[in-house]
């Protein structure tokens, strides 16, 4: 069976989460945060995760289980996963998995138009992201570190993590190598030069 409807990483949380039972829209968003998986999916905002919600259930993905009143907190719905729903979970897993998919990111495209810096400019912005690169790789150290003290959990509960690091470390590496070409001068550009290859190109 396949599905039409437009995956997204919150999405496919709501269906993975209710894989283990019927939730409500707050236990959703705790569970999200209490097991770190708000690294790589925005749960910030409960209009989004309701929003999102609504609209699993208009396609059928999911389903009102009940509804409870209890007078020390307000209304809650609670949710369950479909047929339907967890042959979507399976066929988003299928194709994010093998797929590799531009999802057209903003820093490569902030690199594509360097040209309206200059290299000195350039220079110190990409020093500044490389100091908060730095903290970043070190506070998903800690997180790596923290997750294994005193527990032995799978390693598949921290395979994101471990991939956010990886490719933290690797965007470091890159960024250190154009910061040492900035800096010798191998990387360096003007706006003369530029127009002068392009006019080149027009003949």
């Amino acid at each position: 069976m396949t599905t039409s409807f437009r995956r997204s990483p919150l999405g496919l949380a709501i269906l993975g989460l209710l894989e283990g039972g019927p939730l409500h829209p707050y236990g959703m968003q705790q569970l999200i945060r209490q097991w770190g998986k708000d690294q790589v999916i925005n749960v910030g905002q409960r209009a989004t995760l309701y929003k999102m919600i609504n609209r699993l259930c208009e396609a059928d993905l999911i389903k009102v289980r009940d509804t409870t009143r209890n007078h020390q907190y307000p209304e809650r719905t609670s949710y369950e996963l479909t047929d339907a729903g967890r042959a979507a979970s399976r066929q988003w897993m299928a194709e994010i998995l093998s797929t590799p998919r531009n999802e057209f990111p903003e820093f490569p495209a902030a690199l594509s138009f360097l040209p309206m810096l200059t290299p000195e400019t350039t220079s110190d912005l990409l020093s500044k992201r490389r100091e908060l690169l730095v903290q970043r790789l070190a506070e998903r150290d800690a997180i790596l570190a923290t997750e294994l003290e005193g527990f032995q959990l799978p390693r598949v509960t921290m395979l994101e993590t471990e991939y956010l690091r990886a490719i933290i470390h690797a965007e470091l590496d890159w960024v250190d190598a154009v910061l040492a070409g900035l800096n010798d001068g191998s990387i360096t550009w003007s706006r003369e030069q530029l127009q002068a290859i392009a006019a080149q190109l027009k003949l």
